[in-house]
């Protein structure tokens, strides 16, 4: 469970495309900072944040020589890739999906969209819930360290607007906050008497029309790889509610999730199969198969 690294800045736009291209032609680049500052043309802490989302989104990950791109890095912003300039809504839904699932969690992340079953939130109540998680796994943070963590996870998302209520120009660059999934929904009173009234957020719970129906398909069959890989069949609760399913990460709601799924055969090619049964509604595959095999089909 991870919650430092990011060196206080959300992911920018250029990071990941240009953070590949560097690894392809240098892979040891990061080993360097003052190379890699050269090169990147940004600060010692932009570097290691770079490497950080890099790594976080899925993009790139250790190799012989240093970093090299993933398999889905690869497909998507080399050469003749699905999104070389990271300009298609599916991109930023599949940083979304890795960040949210990736093996070493992010805590802010992992506790928020698979614990926090609370119709909203504000950071003194988190920041609470997040020292009680840490303690139950025999960890600790500073209140500094975790405050700072949820104010990344809450600008990767959410633009901060000026007193005008302008948007900032330093938070256009952060991509995710175009999948509009956390909103500002008002304010309420902080903890602290005397204190400051505080922001009150919550997470856009609908069906996701830009998450097409293939990235939808490539997800389910990401999820059930993580987590059931020896089995043949997938309760449809599970891909609704589960940890880590699609559900719970885009905010799908369980009936939106039950719609989508009798639509999956035609995204697969027939590979998954929805059973639309009274009791214990599921999902049938004869095989397993490679998140690759359903990349294509979730750029369409």
């Amino acid at each position: 469970m991870r919650f430092s690294g990011h060196e206080s800045f959300a992911c920018r736009y250029a990071w990941l495309p240009k953070a590949i291209q560097a690894i392809v032609v240098t892979p040891d680049i990061f080993s360097d900072e003052d190379a890699a500052m050269v090169e990147l043309g940004v600060g010692k802490n932009m570097v290691r944040s770079i490497r950080f989302w890099a790594e976080a989104g899925g993009m790139v990950e250790p190799g012989e020589a240093g970093l090299e791109p993933t398999a889905l890095g690869k497909e998507i912003f080399l050469d003749n890739g699905f999104d070389c300039f990271m300009e298609d809504v599916t991109t930023l839904w599949l940083i979304h999906w890795n960040l949210s699932t990736a093996a070493s969690s992010l805590l802010a992340w992992d506790f928020l969209l698979n614990r926090w079953q609370e119709s909203e939130f504000s950071e003194s109540r988190i920041l609470t819930a997040l020292q009680k998680e840490l303690s139950a796994l025999d960890r600790s943070a500073s209140e500094v360290t975790l405050r700072q963590h949820l104010s990344i996870f809450i600008h990767t998302y959410l633009p901060t607007r000026t007193r005008r209520g302008d948007v900032d120009e330093d938070n256009l660059d952060c991509p995710l906050t175009e999948l509009e999934l956390l909103l500002k929904i008002g304010e309420r009173d902080g903890k602290d008497v005397g204190s400051r009234r505080e922001p009150v957020y919550a997470f856009r719970r609908e069906d996701k029309p830009t998450i097409s129906h293939g990235l939808f398909a490539f997800c389910v069959n990401n999820f059930w790889n993580r987590h059931y890989s020896n089995e043949k069949t997938l309760p449809a609760r599970a891909v609704a509610l589960g940890h880590g399913s699609p559900g719970q990460i885009f905010k799908i709601p369980e009936q939106e999730i039950y719609q989508r799924l009798t639509e999956i055969h035609s995204a697969t090619a027939g590979r998954i199969l929805y059973s639309e049964s009274e009791t214990l509604p599921q999902l049938s595959r004869t095989t397993r198969m490679s998140d690759g095999a359903l990349l294509s089909k979730a750029y369409g």
